[in-house]
């Protein structure tokens, strides 16, 4: 019988099967899209006092300020808890942020508000309709940009434009409350409108001076325990309100409006149906509360990610943040973020996990099934109050002075912003933010910074001969330096920059280098550009060269047909070499400073 050598891989006798994923593997999968499968999985048990504590000081902030927000943004109060309790417990699952909150936000209130007071006719129940429907859209939109990994889009709108936008928002939020705070009613047409109505109801003497004194003393006393972090400013402002007006029953000897008992029960599942007519309204409100609403939960997201030392997928927070809003959607509720108050109130009182948030929302759900009537004599400009503080709270000032010391035009794009939204309103001011990103996008690339290079003797390199003024220039030989993208926009500018760098050189030019390290792209228009502006220069007489340009810009002009028209001899490695071979082949009178030392 032969010997077989071992080393020698033998056939098999049965096919080779592809192994069939284990069921661990499929949850491992199903995990990515459930995070707090996987906390629940981890769960320490030391954790579990702190996440209960944490909790139930949390709800002391989420029943007052759902409530608050609801009323904020043209719903009955109870549909706040609502907004409450459904997201939280959606969050808790697919959200893959360990400890932030969500619920109704101030940021979100002026938005709402846009849509559903011109459709609702001050109806309630139409008013949720729309609200809900918004929640459903936003939803969608957040899942759907999730699972195509768009995380990255909120990075669009840069700084001073989210500070004037959210500046924008605060003003209308803020403004739209006075009337609460004061007492009396106005018909809302506007912010600027608005400001005019409403110190006209004041000369006319409407304001409710016991109504506002209550609210005025809510805002204060919030406003004061701001300071300290640790103290429920919120929760000892609003039940201190509560039990004035309870005890010396202003709601029936004052007139002070209040907000009365709440309905008995849980949210229960609708649909929200709407007509035809409502369908445009509520699709731009929903898409303009998704990118507001996430725009607000990647920064928190981050900042908390990097406080717990945890990374945080964008994509899966998107996922997290439309699950919670489509909850909210279907179960009575409206848009909701996350909150920059809430949250902190979360950290300070120790949460570990996502159990904090279902603490607090079974907290909030027992208070409606136990104790609907616990609420009954919270005054409206306590609520008021309650928004008016969130407002200002949402109004950047001291980043923006930082900006004013830097860079005016962007704070001045700021302000426009903050006028914008102002002035037409939450939803088209948006648009307007968005607008003005773009604009400032295409204006940075549309007009790029570029320069003239020489010599300066002591410094290594080629520089910008307008920051060095000594600089020399080599005769017959343009450097130019051109810092951006070549695209459509500034394909121009750059062949007039180029010819005013010829005409303005001391000597007649020969050759023209662009030192092409920071072009990153070159789209066809800007190819052919080049390809005019090549032959332009040769009927001149004048080379044209690329020093130190990226190979994936060189891969384009190859396949624009480029690179092989204007000859691979014109591309340099570095600026240096192509000075190298222009004084090899053109001979003129030049002395470098690095040739003198020894």
């Amino acid at each position: 019988m032969p010997k077989i050598d071992p080393r020698v891989q033998q056939p098999s006798a049965e096919p080779e099967r592809t192994p069939l994923p284990s069921q661990s593997a499929l949850l491992r999968g199903w995990q990515r899209w459930l995070p707090g499968l996987q906390t629940l999985r981890d769960y320490e048990l030391a954790w579990l006092r702190h996440d209960i504590v944490a909790g139930l000081v949390l709800t002391t902030m989420l029943v007052p300020v759902g409530i608050a927000y609801a009323v904020a943004s043209g719903v009955p109060g109870i549909y706040g808890l609502y907004a409450t309790i459904v997201p939280l417990l959606a969050y808790a699952l697919f959200g893959p942020s360990r400890i932030l909150v969500l619920g109704p936000d101030s940021s979100l209130a002026a938005v709402i508000l846009a849509v559903i007071l011109p459709l609702s006719g001050g109806d309630p129940r139409r008013a949720i309709a729309l609200a809900a429907a918004m929640a459903v859209v936003s939803g969608l939109l957040c899942i759907g940009a999730g699972l195509a990994r768009l995380g990255f889009i909120t990075e669009l709108l840069s700084k001073p434009i989210r500070y004037g936008y959210m500046n924008g928002i605060a003003l209308t939020v803020l403004v739209s409350q006075l009337p609460k705070l004061f007492g009396f009613s106005i018909e809302s047409e506007g912010l600027l409108q608005d400001l005019v109505a409403i110190p006209n109801a004041m000369l006319d003497g409407k304001t409710h001076w016991i109504t506002f004194s209550v609210g005025a003393g809510t805002l204060a006393a919030i406003l004061l325990l701001k300071r300290r972090p640790r103290v429920p400013g919120i929760l000892l402002a609003v039940v201190g309100a509560t039990i004035v007006v309870g005890v010396l029953d202003l709601g029936a000897n004052a007139g002070v409006p209040v907000l009365g008992s709440l309905p008995q029960g849980l949210p229960a599942f609708a649909f929200p149906w709407i007509t035809s007519a409502d369908i445009v309204p509520v699709l731009i409100g929903g898409c303009a509360v998704a990118l507001v609403s996430f725009a607000d939960t990647s920064v928190l997201s981050r900042v908390y990610a990097a406080r717990t030392r945890t990374w945080v997928d964008p994509n899966q927070e998107m996922v997290g943040l439309g699950v919670a809003n489509l909850a909210a959607g279907l179960f009575q509720g409206f848009p909701i973020s996350s909150s920059s108050s809430r949250t902190p109130v979360a950290e300070a009182a120790g949460a570990r996990t996502q159990l904090t948030g279902v603490v607090g929302a079974l907290a909030v759900a027992l208070l409606l099934v136990a104790a609907p009537d616990l609420l009954q004599n919270l005054p409206t400009s306590a609520l008021a109050a309650v928004v008016i503080a969130s407002a200002i709270g949402l109004i950047e000032v001291t980043d923006l002075r930082r900006i004013y010391r830097i860079q005016r035009w962007e704070f001045w794009l700021s302000v426009a912003c903050t006028a914008g939204v102002a002035v037409l309103g939450a939803i088209p001011g948006i648009g307007l933010a968005i607008v003005m990103a773009v604009i400032e996008f295409l204006w940075d690339g549309w007009r790029p910074y570029s320069a003239v290079l020489g010599r300066a003797d002591g410094v290594k390199g080629y520089h910008d001969i307008s920051r060095y003024p000594d600089a020399r220039r080599i005769p017959g030989l343009v450097l130019f330096r051109w810092d951006a993208p070549l695209f459509f926009a500034n394909a121009e500018w750059f062949h007039d920059r180029v010819q005013e760098a010829i005409a303005t050189s001391p000597t007649p030019a020969r050759w023209v280098v662009v030192a092409a390290e920071p072009v990153t792209s070159v789209d066809v228009t800007s190819a052919d550009m080049l390809a005019e502006l090549d032959e332009q220069l040769q009927t001149a007489g004048i080379e044209l060269c690329f020093a130190a340009m990226k190979d994936p810009v060189k891969d384009k002009l190859k396949r624009f047909g480029l690179f092989s028209r204007l000859g691979e001899e014109t591309f340099f490695p570095t600026v240096g070499s192509a000075v190298s071979s222009y004084l090899k082949t053109h001979p003129v009178e030049w002395d470098d400073w690095e040739d003198r030392i020894p």
